[in-house]
């Protein structure tokens, strides 16, 4: 009987195809094969072997690439996370081949390095290869560049004997990490939670641990022991982090542990050190990787630890493609691997909060900052009572701790998550607000580089000077405060103040960013306005005044965890303050004072807020007590989209504890040429709402140019 093999290509498909298996090719699950699909032959992996149906014709295996297979437990895991998200497994398995090279070895190529007694008489500019060329060993190319110089120089150095000419790979391995490295001095509370940290890793089996500990409380080095402890048994680890771009003062605190940078993991990398990290991973050979969320399909094939920082933050929660969230198929992927793994937040998930008090996490907690250093006191400031000057956003409470706080030679930081120069441009004429076009998404002033622009499109074009609805000249006007026109208030009121502005417009790329971030942590600038970017776990001695400038941000629209983020985002800004040997204090602008996320954050009473939140939620049936799942159709045409959508809701499966909400105009009702329409259902926790939405969309399959897209969990409620 003739061997067949399902074979699984990195492309939109739902499941594996059979293919044939010639005399004298062996296979197994996991392989690189190729095989013809269509018209074109494609590299795909052998997901599992059997035996053909007798008579049935089967296209045949073309060839089996030599590269080391994707384990079982990572099969498994793209299965899952299929399953569970309601995905194409093709597009899944896509998330791990992204780069086709690194399946190849990596490239053998001329590397020159210093001899170890270079000749004293060189020239200036062989003296500069030396000095600016590094890191050696590097191609000719690679050290020319550096040191500005042409290769030839660099070639010429062998024979100078300044130089010698090695063979090497073009992607080097990583430098191994060396776990018996002395780390800081713990504290006795830090002390006895890395030892539990610690054991749990020894403990050789899947288990998840909560560390729960307040900002500047010392989580990274806690969390360092566990680290420490996978790495000595021989084992990888994998650290998820929010942001990877922001954080490379994260990356050197590894490095200082280690005694070895981590492999990074990101979207901003270029195709050949993506291709570097992902062969090394494959081989086992990087022992430390530091990466955002698509750093969980790394395939690692010895994975012994994996850590998700900063586990609430919701860039966690991919939105296109595959919807998944990070944070929870890491606990998938340890549980399948038999692994530790641990998620740390000074503002822990409510999901994650009641899976530590319910069991089902250990949980740790590190209640307070080392030493003598104290949580900022927080303060509310009610703007209706204490009104701004008219134009500006600043109200004179948290003006005067702004100049207190220069009057002392410290610094403060001014907190609004709104890019920009105003969030809205307004004709005065005819009222026209400006949109992106093919999208209702208001169009973002940004007065530095002069443009208009969309923050969900990327969509940009010079500020106009005239409406582009009534043509009136020099009529548009912008409308409420992004960071840039905060910072230009802030100059008005403090014109010796050095002022710069942290967001993503004007963050740059690493170099800048690291740049930035060392200027405030050596007191050169005295008022940082900036976005969320500024809450990604910086550490700023000087700093000891946080202004929120909208403290009311977040708590608009129908997001049922609106509070919660807000929360979380404000007790992670507060947090920056008075993280040294000074006290720091925060105060928090807003219409609400009364609302209770405020109110608990003044009071420094966390739990005061979880228990109010879990028992709302808990009455309303969400999560963590039932279960939510969205729905977004969209297409070219309004009447289509609305007509589908009202079609796919009369599908829905008859079933006990799920109830459906809409369908109705979603509340961006059309992004990028699509007009959108959406669902909400909400199920009982014993429902399986995953199958229930995979049996759900199979009842419809769409017209061309339309989508129905599935989220589990929704994060997003636009």
């Amino acid at each position: 009987m003739i061997q067949n093999a399902q074979i699984l290509f990195p492309v939109n498909v739902p499941a594996p195809f059979d293919y044939a298996v010639p005399a004298g090719i062996s296979v197994s699950a996991g392989d690189f094969v190729f095989a013809p699909i269509g018209k074109q032959i494609k590299l795909g992996v052998v997901w599992s072997v059997g035996q053909a149906e007798a008579g049935r014709e089967l296209k045949e295996i073309v060839q089996v690439k030599a590269a080391k297979p994707l384990s079982g437990d990572l099969l498994k895991f793209l299965s899952w996370t299929a399953s569970y998200n309601v995905g194409s497994l093709g597009q899944v398995l896509r998330m791990v081949m992204r780069n086709y090279k690194a399946l190849d070895p990596s490239p053998i190529v001329t590397l020159y390095m210093p001899t170890e007694n270079p000749p004293k008489n060189l020239t200036p500019a062989r003296r500069a290869a030396l000095r600016e060329g590094g890191p050696f060993p590097a191609r000719a190319s690679e050290i020319a560049a550096r040191a500005g110089m042409s290769p030839g120089v660099v070639k010429g150095m062998v024979k100078a004997g300044a130089m010698q000419a090695i063979e090497g790979p073009v992607d080097a391995p990583f430098d191994i990490p060396n776990p018996d490295l002395l780390g800081k001095e713990l504290t006795t509370a830090q002390s006895e939670a890395a030892l539990d940290l610690a054991a749990q890793v020894r403990r050789g089996d899947f288990n998840v641990s909560l560390l729960d500990g307040v900002t500047g409380s010392g989580k990274t080095e806690v969390y360092f022991e566990a680290v420490t402890e996978a790495l000595r048994r021989g084992q990888q680890v994998l650290v998820l982090v929010p942001e990877i771009a922001l954080t490379q003062a994260g990356l050197s605190r590894f490095k200082d542990r280690f005694g070895a940078e981590p492999a990074a993991w990101h979207s901003q990398m270029g195709e050949a050190p993506r291709r570097r990290v992902w062969r090394e991973v494959a081989q086992g050979r990087a022992k430390l990787v530091v990466g955002a969320r698509s750093a969980l399909y790394l395939p690692f094939p010895n994975l012994g630890l994996i850590v998700v920082d900063e586990e609430h933050d919701t860039s966690y929660k991919q939105e296109e493609g595959i919807i998944y969230n990070a944070r929870d198929m890491a606990v998938v992927r340890g549980k399948i691997s038999g692994h530790a793994v641990v998620l740390a937040s000074a503002t822990p998930s409510l999901e994650s909060l009641h899976n530590a008090r319910s069991g089902k996490f250990a949980h740790i907690v590190l209640p307070e900052r080392p030493g003598a250093i104290t949580l900022p006191d927080i303060g509310l400031i009610d703007l209706k009572e204490h009104q701004p000057e008219k134009g500006d956003f600043l109200s004179p409470p948290l003006l005067q701790s702004v100049s207190e706080v220069l009057g002392r030679r410290e610094q403060a930081m001014l907190y609004l998550n709104r890019r920009g120069y105003a969030p809205l441009i307004i004709c005065r004429s005819c009222g026209e607000k400006l949109k992106s076009p093919d999208t209702d998404s208001w169009l973002v002033q940004h007065k530095r580089t002069g443009r208009a622009m969309c923050h969900l499109t990327g969509f940009s074009m010079p500020m106009p000077r005239r409406c582009p609805e009534c043509e009136a000249e020099d009529s548009l006007t912008p409308v409420g405060p992004g960071v840039e026109r905060v910072a230009e208030e802030a100059m008005k009121h403090f014109p010796d103040a050095k002022i710069e502005v942290f967001s993503s417009d004007t963050a740059g790329n690493p170099a800048e960013i690291a740049a930035r971030l060392k200027r405030m942590e050596e007191g050169q600038i005295d008022i940082l306005v900036g976005t969320q970017m500024v809450v990604k776990g910086h550490n700023f001695p000087k700093l000891t005044f946080v202004g929120v400038v909208d403290g009311d941000l977040g708590l608009a629209g129908g997001d049922p965890r609106a509070g919660e983020r807000t929360y979380q985002t404000l007790v992670q800004v507060a947090g920056r303050a008075g993280r040294a040997d000074k006290p720091g204090h925060a105060l928090i602008q807003t219409h609400q004072p009364e609302h209770e996320a405020l109110v608990a954050l003044a009071a420094g009473d966390r739990d005061m807020f979880i228990g109010m939140e879990l028992a709302m939620r808990e009455m309303l049936g969400l999560p963590p007590f039932g279960r939510l799942a969205a729905v977004i159709i969209s297409g070219p045409e309004l009447a289509k989209v609305k007509s589908l959508a009202e079609k796919f809701a009369r599908l829905a499966p008859r079933t006990e504890g799920v109830e459906i909400l809409g369908p109705s105009e979603a509340p961006i009702g059309r992004l990028r040429g699509c007009f959108r329409w959406r669902l909400f259902i909400q199920a009982e926790p014993q429902v399986n709402l995953s199958r229930y939405m995979a049996v759900w969309k199979a009842k419809l399959r769409p017209p061309s140019k339309y989508k129905i897209q599935i989220d589990i969990d929704p994060q997003n409620f636009m």
